[in-house]
């Protein structure tokens, strides 16, 4: 027993959990999730990409909301995706990226589609503007889209953990008796 002889034997240190490159991960994504937000980076980009090539406006205030709402959008959906990719993920939790994730993308592709609408009125009908605003209502589907699949998957689990569990049968075997009465 002295200097832990005892214990040598019986237990192991503990494993470092496994490095990745630069801590990035996919394992916290499926593969609809990752394309999805892969997208959606992309597409926003795109918006902002395509609304700082317009040179001239004429009513500039709607031009500059859809600015600052796609970049907006492109940053945070930037930032959720490396929140999925990286270790954070585990330092927040699952159940707090996941709501968080729920009520941000419903909220980006609002305002999205709102700031397309708007570029569309105040639009003074340039090619550039019309792929701008173009890109922007692709990018609140697929904000939206996600929410959908996200609905979807959530409801397919509790049909499918209500279905596993029928309830109270009486030819259940944990329903009959103990003791069989004679």
């Amino acid at each position: 027993m002295e200097n832990g002889a005892v214990y040598n034997e019986t237990t192991e240190p503990q494993a470092e959990p496994p490095r990745h490159p630069f801590g990035c991960t996919r394992r916290h994504l499926r593969s609809w999730r990752l394309s999805a937000k892969a997208l959606q980076a992309i597409l926003s980009l795109l918006a902002v990409i395509f609304e700082e090539i317009v040179e001239d406006c004429i009513k500039c205030g709607g031009l500059y909301f859809f600015e600052f709402i796609s970049c907006s959008a492109f940053l945070l959906s930037l930032l959720i995706l490396c929140v999925y990719c990286t270790d954070v993920y585990e330092t927040f939790g699952e159940d707090k990226v996941q709501r968080m994730n729920f009520w941000a993308m419903p909220v980006i592709g609002v305002c999205f589609l709102l700031a397309s609408i708007v570029l569309v009125a105040t639009s003074s009908g340039s090619t550039i503007e019309r792929v701008a605003w173009a890109f922007g209502f692709l990018a609140s589907g697929a904000f939206f889209a996600e929410i959908i699949t996200d609905l979807f998957h959530s409801w397919k689990q509790n049909v499918d953990r209500c279905s596993e569990n029928p309830g109270n049968t009486q030819s259940a075997t944990e329903n009959q008796p103990l003791n069989k009465q004679s």
